[in-house]
């Protein structure tokens, strides 16, 4: 397994609403500048499965792996001869929330995927978590009561 990119903010925006964010999918590429459409078969949980399509790439399935609310979001794209995991850790202590993204590729053509999506997602990632907060802190914003 390669790491291919890490990013990490710390906020004052609730963990839930990150996660209200993550599960509602269709709206990723308001914040996420490389995906073009996201489509979930059924429930946000784990073992949930989908198919996105990245901006000039194929559509890819994916799988939630692993769903613990208020904890940690992975999923993982399905590509042929590799899987690109994206772990999202979520802590909260003293009323801030620290979002910690790691995108790892591991499988036999990992070396042909990170040659194609590795400088992408590494000059990305620190700007698609800066707008996921910005969208997070804006729905939480909606919910909160003046």
């Amino acid at each position: 397994m390669k790491t291919i990119a890490t990013a990490q903010l710390t906020t004052d925006v609730p963990a839930q609403a990150f996660f209200d964010r993550w599960a509602d999918m269709a709206t990723w590429p308001e914040w996420n500048t490389d995906t073009e459409w996201v489509r979930l078969d059924g429930p946000f949980g784990t073992g949930a499965t989908g198919r996105l399509k990245p901006r000039g790439g194929p559509v890819t399935r994916f799988v939630v792996t692993s769903l613990i609310p208020g904890r940690e979001f992975t999923d993982v794209s399905l590509l042929l001869g590799a899987r690109l995991t994206f772990q999202h850790l979520v802590t909260e202590e003293d009323g801030h929330t620290t979002v910690a993204v790691r995108v790892t590729i591991a499988g036999p053509l990992a070396f042909l995927w990170t040659a194609i999506l590795g400088k992408g997602i590494a000059t990305g990632i620190d700007g698609d978590l800066t707008r996921l907060e910005a969208a997070a802190r804006a729905a939480h914003q909606a919910e909160v009561p003046a």
